[in-house]
């Protein structure tokens, strides 16, 4: 069914050319079915706002720190920038790699987030519980100080 979905002419332009090694993999498009019919069977999405809007809440106290910028959050995804002076924005020099030691930091503290340079995501799984955002952000500000000092 989803095959068919992107099988058409070249010409028409209906094909998928968009592909990688693992397209098609019968495993994985099990689990994919499987995650579809677990949305449409239970409630993921009013609960995934209210972990959002828990985040949110958490977020708070990365919001106050001198060296955190331009905190942002759409849904799941959260990111802010580490800074040298809040006030102005000023960046770190990048040898520094600021990103990189708060990325060891928290890592070292049970804790995987992705920076990309001096810029931090947050991209929780759906699965996440409120303990574990807690604990998250907890270990995010520790994160913070530890890479700023």
């Amino acid at each position: 069914e989803v095959y068919e979905a992107f099988l058409g002419d070249y010409a028409a332009n209906n094909a998928f050319l968009h592909s990688h090694t693992f397209s098609g993999n019968p495993i994985a498009c099990a689990a994919a079915l499987a995650s579809l019919a677990i949305f449409r069977d239970e409630p993921v999405l009013e609960r995934n706002r209210a972990l959002a809007a828990h985040l949110e809440e958490r977020l708070t106290p990365l919001r106050e720190l001198p060296h955190v910028a331009n905190l942002r959050r759409t849904g799941w995804i959260a990111a802010f920038d580490l800074v040298r002076d809040k006030a102005t924005c000023t960046p770190w020099p990048a040898v520094e790699r600021r990103g990189l030691r708060f990325y060891k930091h928290a890592l070292e503290h049970g804790v995987l987030l992705r920076p990309l340079g001096d810029t931090v995501y947050f991209l929780p799984p759906y699965c996440i519980h409120e303990r574990d955002i807690d604990f998250m952000v907890d270990v995010a500000v520790r994160a913070v100080d530890a890479a700023t000092a």
